[in-house]
């Protein structure tokens, strides 16, 4: 992961580099701003190769964006790119279509060799997550996608599937070589090309993708509800919308089962209020992670890390 942020460069040179170096060398697109704006400008990003995408993560203070057609000349892409907005909002014009705004918590999609203009609608600015994927590197292969200009997405059922998605990418992307990127860049690639109609859900690549979906939503669903003692597969299933046979299925691809993921799940987070709250009572955090009991969670964990809560406490106190 390669992560830069405009501290590395003088104040009064921050956003002609921001600017030259990564708008127009990096990203292949024009920025602007007000020269009187420009001494407080502020920017940082985050670029991962992740399976035959790249995922960025930038943050900046506001300016305009355009991808020209000399833009597009001058660096052309062939990719798909599904935006995530994580903070205030955006404002979009795709020239060759409808201007639209992107509020926090969205999702937008379109193909890099369009042209198009954006900003942020507020004034703090850009904060989204865009995941870059080649045409080559998806296993559909339709000449639509090459007319797909910017566009927000409009099926709010496939928003916390994207989420779920989105985040476990993100953390995939911090582990060098992780072999769970591929299959998730694949599957927002797909459900961006659903929402859009040029993959049939109920096609092979539309089911794989809201299968890969599904399993990322059921594991965040299952993190949410962690102290929920009677937390059961009829729970998830219902907020995940599927049937219980569906979760279970789900789950038999996956590395875990639907219920060792969920003690997985319940270790770990025991593990880290551990380390978050040295005083707490092991029997409060036994019980804030939804174990039925102490002794279960004692011969739990000891099966799994082969010593004692208490151990672990000490250790993670000691710094060992």
């Amino acid at each position: 992961m390669y992560r830069w942020c405009t501290d590395e460069v003088e104040p009064q040179d921050r956003f002609d580099y921001w600017r030259e170096v990564r708008a127009k060398g990096l990203f292949g697109v024009t920025a602007e701003l007000e020269r009187e704006q420009r001494t407080g400008f502020y920017g940082e990003f985050s670029l991962s190769q992740v399976g035959p995408g790249g995922l960025v993560e930038l943050k900046a203070s506001s300016y305009a964006v355009e991808r020209s057609p000399s833009d597009i000349n001058n660096a052309p892409s062939d990719s798909i790119c599904v935006y995530q907005q994580l903070g205030g909002g955006g404002w979009f014009c795709g020239m060759r279509s409808s201007d639209f705004a992107i509020a926090n918590g969205s999702f937008a999609t379109s193909h890099t060799d369009l042209p198009y203009r954006t900003r942020p609608l507020g004034v703090s600015g850009f904060h989204l997550r865009i995941l870059k994927i080649p045409v080559s590197g998806l296993a559909t292969q339709d000449r639509r996608m090459r007319e797909l200009a910017p566009k927000t997405f409009n099926d709010a059922t496939l928003a916390p599937l994207l989420d779920a998605c989105f985040a476990d990418l993100g953390e995939a992307a911090a582990i060098e070589g992780s072999a769970d990127a591929a299959p998730l860049v694949q599957a927002l690639g797909h459900l961006a090309l659903i929402e859009r109609g040029i993959v049939r859900p109920g096609s092979r690549r539309g089911q794989a993708a809201l299968r890969t979906a599904r399993l990322s939503l059921a594991r965040r669903l299952i993190a949410r509800h962690l102290q929920d003692r009677d937390l059961a597969p009829s729970r998830v299933a219902d907020l995940l919308g599927v049937s219980v046979r569906h979760l279970h299925m789900l789950f038999e691809v996956a590395e875990r089962s639907f219920w060792q993921t969920v003690t997985e799940e319940r270790l770990k987070r025991s593990r880290q209020l551990m380390r978050e709250a040295p005083d707490r009572l092991i029997a409060d955090i036994a019980a804030a992670c939804g174990f039925e009991s102490l002794a279960t969670y004692y011969r739990v964990f000891n099966a799994a890390y082969g010593m004692a809560p208490g151990d672990f406490r000490a250790r993670a106190a000691g710094g060992r």
